[in-house]
Parts: structure tokens; C-alpha cells; sequence
């Protein structure tokens, strides 16, 4: 399935990119130029006026990279919002459990949504597979995401580009297609 020509009717959403996933125990990042990625499409969208969606995640636990009072939570400088963005808040991995975000994109008429963010197999996975539920057609630009090691608890540890791969087969299984920056912006065109 190719993109259909990306109008207003489709927001770019911006997933927990945070100062948090620059923290040494996200190291192992299997694609990491994705930031400089979702820069460019941030760039392509606003040029054509398209809403694009900031997600932030605001953690309790001291111990997360992402804490709400911590160093980790400003977004990171490639994806700073602008004036008129919209920024979500989050407690929960999932961007709209506890938010505003599916009233927010109801009212706008928003119907397709394009991901990037991190990480797939976290925040990214379950906002896809709820926003599949709510009836999103939901696309995931490869390159602007990112996945690290993931050790289970056995000890047994999976590469990040494993762990990347398996998780958008899945996701492209019944919860969103798959799709790369070029093709996002092929299609604003």
C-alpha cells in the first residue's frame, strides 16, 4: 500500500522525543539518525501548514530517564515544537491512555496519522495498536524511529535491529503500514 496525498486530514505525530533517549542506557539505538529524520519531515509538514502533534512523556518515577523533573524531559532540539503545535502530555506508555489526544485529533477531523518517535517497542507499539483500535489509518516511518538491545529475564539479550524488525512486521501485520521519510514526503508533494 502506497501513501495517499497527506492533506489536512493527517497529523504528523511526534513520540517522546525527549533529551531522555540520549541518556547512556538508550545507547544501543539501532537506527541512529532517526531525530535528524523526523527534523526533515518536521520541516516538510510545516512548511504545507499540517498539524503536527508533539507527545511528551512525563514519567513519576525518579528513576526514569524521561521523570518528570528531570534533566531528560525538554524535547530534544531537532524536534522542538513551534508556536501553534500541539503538545500532549503523558503518564502512561500509551499516548492516549490519560490524555487529550483522541479528542484533539476527533475535532480536527484528523483521520491518518503518520509516527515517528521512540522507541517501536514501547510507546510507539502501543499508541500505534490503540490508535488502530479508535479507527486511525496509522502509517510508521521506518527511518524515524529507533528500537535498542532488549535484554529478557533470562539474561538472553536481542539486538535493537531485531528487536526493530520484529516489531514492525508486527505492526505492519494488522496495526499500521510501514513506510520511510522519502515516501512522506513524496506524498506532501
Amino acid at each position: 500500500m502506497s501513501l495517499p496525498i497527506l492533506d489536512n486530514d493527517t497529523a504528523l505525530i511526534v513520540l517522546d522525543v525527549q533529551k531522555a533517549i540520549d541518556d547512556p542506557r538508550w545507547n544501543s539505538k539501532n537506527n541512529p539518525g532517526y531525530a535528524d529524520v523526523i527534523a526533515k519531515l518536521l520541516s516538510e509538514f510545516r512548511a504545507r501548514n499540517l498539524p503536527v502533534i508533539h507527545v511528551r512523556h512525563e514519567e513519576a518515577n525518579p528513576a526514569s530517564s524521561f521523570y518528570v523533573d528531570g534533566p531528560g524531559q525538554p524535547f530534544k532540539d531537532e524536534a522542538l515544537p513551534i508556536d501553534g503545535e500541539t503538545v500532549i502530555a503523558k503518564q502512561q506508555n500509551c499516548a492516549f491512555v490519560g490524555t487529550s489526544l483522541e479528542k484533539h485529533l476527533h475535532d480536527r477531523g484528523i483521520k491518518r496519522l503518520i509516527f515517528t518517535g521512540v522507541v517501536i517497542h514501547n510507546s510507539m507499539d502501543v499508541t500505534i495498536r490503540m490508535a488502530h483500535c479508535l479507527g486511525f489509518e496509522n502509517w510508521l516511518v521506518l527511518d524515524a524511529t529507533t528500537a535498542i538491545d532488549v535484554t529478557d529475564a533470562n539474561g538472553k539479550t536481542f539486538a535493537a535491529q531485531d528487536v526493530f524488525d520484529l516489531y514492525a512486521a508486527v505492526l505492519a501485520s494488522e496495526y499500521c503500514s510501514l513506510t520511510q521519510s522519502s515516501d512522506v514526503i513524496s506524498a506532501l508533494s
